[in-house]
């Protein structure tokens, strides 16, 4: 069994008073709700209180005013002091810039660290950019190490510096390890410390062990069976530990096959490992099957939002998460790429229009009917790409199934642009039947749409397997590509057929 450590740890602490909080979704909007009539009331009195103290310029409004500050101050303060973390850190996100940095300084200096784990990245620079260096220093050296390897990025280098120097030699390693992992791996959000036990002992000594710590770690369902070279042999669950008798070997009531992971091993893949299996935590092993490290539940749904959030923006077009309250300047530049694209494929869209200036002119109905057939297939083009790239996500797209994927999507837009294209066709005899030109409009709109809906899934299942071969992010401009190849390409069929049945 490994040996208890001689000194305190972390783990070992009293619990925080807010890790007994329950984090409810609903509660961090209303609290938010709260935080912001407390923040509006207390700049309403304390204005009144500000104008009348210019009045009657005397000591006893200037005391006043300042008792009304306190006294606000000092209500917010307690309020925070019941929050969980996770929830004021959802609360500093939705607080424009004045208002998030004085709620930030009424939280106690203790809590720093885990609120700036739970903030959004781009938040958390703003917060960081208000501490001076003893406050980063006091908050980040709380922390464990896999934690403080998370927010060593967005930390100076000096704090770092100064935070491994007060480390001990064993979790100065780990740091050191942790940051060498890349950024999306494993073992950059792996726990370094899991319980370990031999298999050799009873399940009562097991549990005297256990009752060593004044704290279990995070979602420990399992303690991990190792031999005395750390080679992972299996896992102890622990309502096997509880059900069987104390004399039971460990040997006996462990599992042996226990799914493992690599530190290198991707953690979007790790974290659909997660899901398909229900896992709690599992176990990190090396090359040569050592134990070191496990990885938590709480890890992967913070992966798995993380990809959520990623793909959302990037179909936005935008290249990073943003601050809602940043500045206009950081904002405009966080959007400029694909508003550049965009600009760019509108233009080479117009010019396609351009060209077929004289059959508009001829046949002006054809200017009103064009966002009709550009507009089915980009939405029909969407609903492939978006099917396409989830599979990409889960790995259930191969070359090998890549094929009969393609030609089920190019039978379902083309039974869709029969059926659509043929209803869209009646609609454009019978509004243009009087002109004498509805029948040709009718047989152009079915005709265009049908060859866009195809070009459209045929564009929305290409893009994003190229970016995946190239070890693009599939979700980044796909979107656009799409809607400029759908717009241009039929707007060029539509008027192109028009200019064949109209000469």
């Amino acid at each position: 069994m490994a040996d208890q450590p001689d000194t305190p740890t972390e783990r070992e602490s009293p619990p925080h008073p807010d890790a007994l909080l329950p984090h409810d979704p609903e509660e961090a909007s209303r609290a938010l709700a709260e935080v912001r009539e407390l923040l509006e009331r207390h700049r309403l009195v304390f204005e009144v209180a500000h104008r009348q103290r210019h009045g009657e310029a005397d000591e006893r409004h200037e005391l006043v005013e300042h008792l009304v500050h306190k006294q606000a101050l000092n209500e917010l303060a307690k309020k925070l002091d019941r929050m969980h973390s996770a929830d004021i850190a959802f609360m500093l996100e939705g607080l424009p810039l004045d208002d998030r940095l004085m709620v930030w300084d009424l939280v106690k200096a203790e809590r720093d660290g885990d609120i700036l784990l739970e903030v959004s990245d781009a938040v958390r620079e703003t917060l960081i950019e208000s501490m001076d260096r003893d406050e980063l220093v006091d908050a980040v050296e709380s922390l464990d190490t896999d934690e403080i390897a998370a927010l060593a990025p967005d930390l100076p280098m000096d704090v770092v510096d100064e935070v491994r120097r007060q480390l001990t030699p064993e979790e100065r390693e780990q740091l050191r390890a942790a940051m060498s992992y890349p950024e999306n791996s494993v073992g950059a959000r792996m726990d370094f410390e899991p319980i370990t036990v031999r298999e050799d002992v009873t399940l009562e000594t097991v549990l005297r062990y256990l009752r060593r710590f004044d704290e279990l770690p995070d979602h420990t369902n399992q303690v991990f069976v190792v031999d005395r070279n750390e080679v992972l042999k299996g896992a102890l669950p622990l309502d096997r530990l509880l059900i069987n008798e104390p004399e039971v070997m460990v040997a006996d009531a462990m599992q042996r096959g226990v799914m493992t992971l690599q530190a290198l091993d991707d953690a979007s893949e790790a974290a659909q490992a997660f899901e398909r299996y229900d896992l709690v935590s599992a176990p990190v092993v090396d090359a040569h099957g050592r134990l070191i490290g496990r990885i938590t539940v709480a890890e992967m749904v913070d992966v798995i939002r993380e990809e959520g959030e990623s793909d959302l923006l990037s179909k936005a077009g935008l290249r990073e998460e943003e601050d809602i309250f940043a500045s206009v300047w950081d904002s405009a530049k966080n959007r400029w790429l694909w508003l550049a694209v965009n600009l760019c494929t509108a233009f080479f869209a117009s010019r396609v229009i351009g060209a077929f200036e004289g059959t508009i002119e001829k046949v002006v109905a054809l200017a009103a009917l064009m966002p009709i057939v550009a507009g089915i297939a980009g939405n029909s083009g969407n609903q492939t790409m978006t099917l396409i790239i989830r599979s990409l996500a889960l790995g259930q797209v191969t070359a090998a199934n890549g094929r009969r994927l393609l030609q089920k999507e190019l039978a379902i837009a083309a039974l869709n642009g029969i059926v659509w294209g043929g209803i869209a066709g009646v609609f454009a005899w019978w509004l243009y039947r009087d002109s004498g030109d509805g029948m040709l409009l009718g047989v152009t709109m079915t005709l265009a749409m049908l060859l866009n809906l195809l070009l459209g899934a045929l564009i929305a299942m290409a893009v994003p397997l190229m970016l995946e071969r190239f070890g693009r992010d599939p979700a980044i401009g796909s979107s656009v590509l799409l809607t400029f190849s759908t717009d241009s390409m039929g707007f060029f069929i539509f008027l192109g057929l028009a200019t064949l049945f109209f000469q």
